[in-house]
């Protein structure tokens, strides 16, 4: 049979239109920068995907809240505005309490802890997600929170009336407990609010301290590891659901990856960050008696409050963590 130019045109369209319909293309915004441990985990869960697919899946990731705003976010996602995206768990406490139970103070305040209370958490966690058409790929914690101020703290009176940026229900609560005035700050929002007297003082983990330049506007840090928070990876039910099989079975397994990576990552970030901080004349310390004394009485009220708004089911995910 005699093939003409006209025929190969067809078939080359046809290929091209073919291959244009296989390829789909995802926007997934995430809250902090690229220098952030987070986000360069995100960014290789994104390439191992692209990869795992044949370029059939391909995940624009938008830091630094460069798409949409981190309180926006969740929300977003569930619309289908974005089909995948980043936030920090407890951002979702005041829709259910479930979600800021690694916030409770104290109750884990190690990775060994923070695991067993993930593993004791996830499916419920995810059971929570899937009433909304959301479906919980991964979760990463932060290293453990501590207390940055411009003096040192040595019995938590000193915080008294002081200004302290907070970032989800459970730092606000703190502040209050330590007669601080909370006040909401978005990450890359840090250094304007220490430099124009909006905040002084702040809970964090020492991955934000030394990624907002913390020795800018500050001088004390206290290691207290109050909790380990954990930001998580979500995505549209719908948007995942309508790919193909193996696609699907590509991005979990990415994921699973992507969790433990970013465990290990976290691990390392945590003394890597304090070092760099010491290095640029931060006063790191341990928390002194006096102050674990506060911090542990200010943690049993917290974690009374949390009983309490989570009711049944809150008391089984405690005593199920302390079953592991």
């Amino acid at each position: 049979m005699k093939i003409n130019a006209k025929h190969i045109a067809a078939f080359m369209l046809s290929v091209v239109i073919g291959n244009a319909q296989a390829e789909t293309n995802w926007d997934m915004p995430t809250p902090y920068g690229d220098s952030n441990f987070h986000t360069a985990n995100i960014l290789e869960f994104a390439k191992d995907v692209k990869e795992a697919t044949d370029g059939e899946l391909n995940i624009t990731v938008h830091s630094g809240g460069s798409l949409i705003k981190h309180p926006e976010i969740k929300n977003s996602v569930r619309r289908g505005l974005v089909p995948i995206g980043e936030l920090i768990m407890s951002r979702l406490a005041n829709e259910d309490p479930l979600f800021e139970v690694d916030s409770v103070p104290f109750l884990a305040s190690n990775y060994d802890e923070a695991w067993k209370l993930y593993q004791a958490s996830r499916d419920v966690l995810a059971e929570r997600l899937e009433r909304q058409r959301l479906k919980l790929l991964f979760a990463v914690p932060w290293p453990p929170q501590g207390i940055y101020t411009r003096f040192p703290v040595e019995t938590g009176e000193e915080l008294q009336g002081v200004k302290m940026r907070a970032y989800n229900k459970s730092s606000e609560r703190l502040a209050e407990l330590l007669g601080a005035v909370p006040t909401q700050v978005e990450v890359p929002d840090i250094p304007v609010a220490f430099g124009t007297g909006r905040v002084d003082a702040m809970i964090t983990s020492p991955s934000t301290g030394a990624n907002t330049r913390a020795w800018d506007y500050l001088s004390h840090f206290n290691h207290a590891q109050l909790w380990l928070p954990k930001n998580m990876v979500i995505v549209n039910s719908k948007a995942f659901e309508g790919l193909p099989e193996s696609t699907q079975k590509a991005i979990e397994t990415a994921a699973a990856e992507a969790e433990k990576r970013g465990w290990d990552a976290s691990k390392a970030e945590t003394d890597a960050k304090i070092a760099i901080m010491e290095e640029n004349g931060i006063v790191v310390s341990e928390p002194s008696d006096a102050l674990v004394k506060r911090l542990k009485e200010v943690g049993a009220t917290m974690e009374q409050e949390w009983l309490e708004r989570a009711g049944k089911d809150g008391k089984a995910l405690i005593e199920a963590y302390r079953a592991l």
